[in-house]
């Protein structure tokens, strides 16, 4: 396997998560089976300048790498005519908020933004699935009441699942919550209607993140669930 020898090899990985296409051709599982290899750099861009610039870093590393991106046109951003090695593992903080740090992964930035400024939520362009930005995943659990993960992959071993790993790990006393493909196969439609579906637009992750807060306000309400 070329991780065991920790090739320069990239995969440049498309269709990630574009569902118009059926379930035989569904990119949404692509993460979970990608972050348990080991050596394995991967990134998944939020828009199309972005793209070419992690499509630079892949090439670039010292090892294998997959940049994990949509099919499609981006949100339509300039793109920079100088190519720029990223930071390895480093997210960027898109937009400061309070209480809420909502951590975007891939093309969900857009939605989780929209979403972010109806809730005052902080929102983080994470950029790395592996490895994740941990010093920033610190500073959010221990500023922030809940983290919330939104990505076009399954929910089974995702960016979520990462993300809930390393807080466990770590110990820190953070709730979470994961939003993402559900576990199963989405009838196909416009990939608009889909991510609606899903619960993976603006409105979607608005709503999920309310009713998180509510009984996170509200603990008794959980009595109501206990056998």
């Amino acid at each position: 396997m070329l991780t065991i020898q920790n090739l320069n090899v990239l995969f440049a990985i498309e269709r990630a998560c574009r569902l118009e296409d059926g379930p035989t051709h569904s990119g949404a599982f692509d993460l979970s089976f990608l972050r348990c290899v080991p050596n394995l750099l991967i990134m998944a861009p939020s828009d199309e300048n972005e793209l070419r610039q992690m499509l630079y870093t892949g090439f670039m590393h010292p090892g294998p790498a997959a940049v994990r991106y949509p099919r499609g046109t981006g949100p339509g951003v300039e793109i920079a005519t100088q190519m720029t090695l990223l930071e390895i593992g480093k997210a960027r903080l898109s937009r400061e908020g309070q209480q809420v740090a909502i951590l975007a992964f891939g093309s969900m930035l857009a939605p989780a933004l929209e979403a972010g400024e109806w809730l005052n939520a902080t929102v983080v362009d994470m950029r790395f699935v592996k490895p994740l930005d941990e010093a920033m995943l610190r500073h959010l659990s221990l500023s922030h009441s809940i983290l919330v993960t939104v990505e076009e992959n399954t929910l089974a071993g995702g960016a979520g699942s990462a993300v809930n790993e390393f807080v466990a790990a770590s110990g820190l006393l953070v709730s979470t919550l994961n939003l993402g493909i559900p576990d199963r196969f989405v009838a196909q439609d416009k990939p608009a209607q889909m991510l609606a579906d899903c619960g993976l637009n603006a409105a979607g992750i608005h709503t999920a993140i309310t009713a998180r807060l509510a009984v996170l306000a509200n603990p008794e309400s959980l009595q109501a669930l206990r056998p």
